[in-house]
């Protein structure tokens, strides 16, 4: 049963089909840290979001030089919803058909549900307690039907086998350890709870295929920076950009340009991720942002100082392809850090503390061929990093649909945010020497 037709489905919808076409389904990308839009794992290689004509348009115009630092573009699926023979609601892709789904900013952003308001119905907390599950009521076909069901339960297919850990607002960890990033799921639900409310009127949604940027990092560590010194794009309201300003003027992006909006980063001696959130970015000083880069380059028993170079060439590399890119302006995009939380340092032996002994994190990884067993990584294996833009949204440039305000030069908002990044990490490297 989908709201888009009558049909008969399988399990979770993976044997589904619509005009003959085998439908795949969606479900929380388990590595989700910071965002507001549900990104969804649609393969091993592939993630997809909520289209929105903007961000589309941007990411198939973008310069050459550019891509390196983006996800790939890899075109867009129709969405909709299916319940399966148990009663609980999914999401299913399927090859889009022109003119037949719908993109999120079709509707005047006035029209658009508010987050707010949809968020009555979902478990909150920070401490990850999101993934409590739900069960509503058997679907029928009618979409009146999925209007009324409660939040669906979310059964994870695709999980990790390293448990996540978030940390509350007082540094201390919460009790529960999940198989995902609480983030992702808290994000899944508030997607669903908006395309519910909007589903009498929008049978079919247009989502995004984009290059899953984590998918060669077998414990992906990451963090999630909203860049530059203004986030509000050119088209808001005088309602929303005040509320952009305000928060920008409260944050490290007033100051340094840059502020966190989510992490995990692997820790060694306890085996889970360490996550944060947007909440916790906002509030940090300036001295709070480095403490929490310094978080995310340590693995729970050593910073990881051979990420410094490695990290600080790519940025310096961005911002020299970003400084030739006049007139555009990446309003409330983001910048992904990505490492590996196992590498080649992760599976040497490791001292986890003087009153332990030395403990083997990772039996599979090799070890240096001068003894077995040395506690020093081998100096020829470079850490793999990468560093890419997200969230495109509210990006412009001169010639770009026409949009009327024009800008010259480079973004220096987000330009003096990757400075800001760097230097902090150029003195961080110094000290830790």
């Amino acid at each position: 049963m989908c709201v888009c037709q009558t049909m008969e489905v399988g399990k979770y919808g993976k044997n589904a089909t619509r005009s003959g076409d085998r439908g795949v389904l969606l479900e929380p990308f388990i590595h989700q840290v910071g965002g507001h839009s549900s990104m969804m794992r649609y393969d091993d290689h592939t993630v997809c979001k909520p289209l929105i004509t903007r961000e589309q348009r941007f990411y198939e115009s973008l310069p050459p030089e550019m891509k390196e630092f983006t996800p790939e573009y890899k075109g867009v699926v129709s969405v909709c919803f299916e319940g399966d023979s148990d009663g609980y609601i999914n999401l299913v892709a399927y090859p889009y058909v022109e003119n037949e789904a719908v993109e999120q900013d079709d509707m005047p952003e006035r029209d658009q549900p508010r987050r707010k308001h949809s968020r009555r119905s979902l478990h909150r907390s920070s401490s990850g307690t999101e993934h409590k599950e739900e069960r509503p009521g058997l679907a029928s076909d009618s979409t009146e039907s999925i209007q009324e069901t409660k939040s669906p339960r979310v059964d994870l297919h695709i999980h990790s086998d390293v448990p996540f850990q978030m940390l509350d607002g007082n540094s201390g960890l919460s009790s529960e350890k999940i198989s995902y990033n609480p983030w992702s799921l808290r994000c899944h639900k508030q997607q669903l709870s908006r395309m519910r409310s909007e589903s009498k009127d929008r049978k079919l949604y247009k989502f995004l295929l984009l290059e899953n940027v984590v998918h060669h990092f077998r414990l992906p560590c990451v963090l999630d920076l909203k860049m530059g010194t203004r986030q509000h794009g050119d088209d808001a309201s005088e309602e929303k950009a005040a509320r952009q300003m305000k928060k920008c003027e409260q944050s490290t992006s007033a100051t340094l340009g840059v502020r966190v909006c989510g992490m995990q980063v692997y820790q060694l001696d306890t085996g889970h991720y360490l996550c944060r959130n947007k909440y916790y970015g906002r509030g940090l000083s300036i001295e709070g942002f480095r403490n929490a880069l310094y978080q995310y380059l340590h693995n729970g028993i050593e910073l990881r100082k051979d990420l410094f170079e490695p990290i600080l060439t790519k940025l310096r590399s961005l911002k020299a392809v970003l400084e030739r890119q006049a007139s555009y302006r990446f309003y409330s995009s983001s910048l992904l850090i990505i490492y590996d939380g196992k590498d080649s340092r992760a599976g040497m032996f490791v001292e986890r503390r003087p009153e332990m002994r030395l403990k083997r994190v990772d039996s599979s990884a090799p070890e240096s061929p001068q003894d077995g067993g040395s506690t020093e990584p081998s100096s020829s294996a470079q850490p793999k990093v990468d560093v890419r833009m997200i969230d495109f949204a509210h990006s412009t440039f001169k010639g770009f649909r026409d949009d009327p305000t024009v800008h010259d030069g480079p973004d220096m908002g987000y330009m003096f945010g990757l400075e800001s990044l760097i230097n902090i990490m150029e003195q961080m490297r110094e000290e830790n020497q």
